[in-house]
């Protein structure tokens, strides 16, 4: 069982941040080798602790000002073809299958709320196995970055 250690922390806080830093700039930040830093990132990648590197988008700079959450119960026995449907249309993001009262919550993305109700009464609700959908349009939204290296609580073993 591998474990990660304050180092690792170190280099997981920064690039949490920003995952665009460079190394040697990250190096630099928490004063470490550059190539220590490297081979360390590396190696992270590989125990499969960072997963990929991405970026966030501000979509409401794109035309699409309007985020939602859909709660959404579904046959069960169509759950991958009704996933497949749901993934294919142009405004769903993420698709996240839960424990509750909805099988499925899936955040869409409009460039209004007469758009989004289409979406919701013409697309989603004509899929073969959606029975019942709720839709939380998002007001505001704020946003925490784990920091990981300043819980003690946290176990830095890798659970692999």
């Amino acid at each position: 069982m591998a474990t990660f250690d304050d180092l690792d922390m170190k280099i997981l806080a920064v690039l949490i941040e920003d995952a665009s830093i460079s190394v040697p700039k990250l190096s630099n930040q928490i004063n470490v080798n550059t190539s220590v830093v490297y081979s360390r990132i590396k190696r992270l990648v590989k125990k499969g602790l960072i997963e990929r590197f991405t970026l966030e988008l501000d979509e409401s700079l794109l035309g699409f000002p309007v985020r939602a959450i859909i709660g959404c119960n579904i046959d069960s026995k169509k759950r991958t073809e009704i996933i497949n449907e749901i993934r294919g249309l142009a405004e769903t993001r993420e698709i996240l299958e839960v424990t509750g009262r909805f099988d499925l919550m899936i955040v869409v993305r409009a460039r209004s709320l007469e758009e989004l109700h289409q979406f919701i009464s013409q697309r989603m609700g004509q899929i073969d196995g959606v029975r019942y959908t709720e839709t939380f349009i998002e007001m505001q939204k704020r946003t925490k970055v784990a920091h990981y290296i300043s819980d003690p609580k946290i176990s830095h073993t890798d659970p692999k």
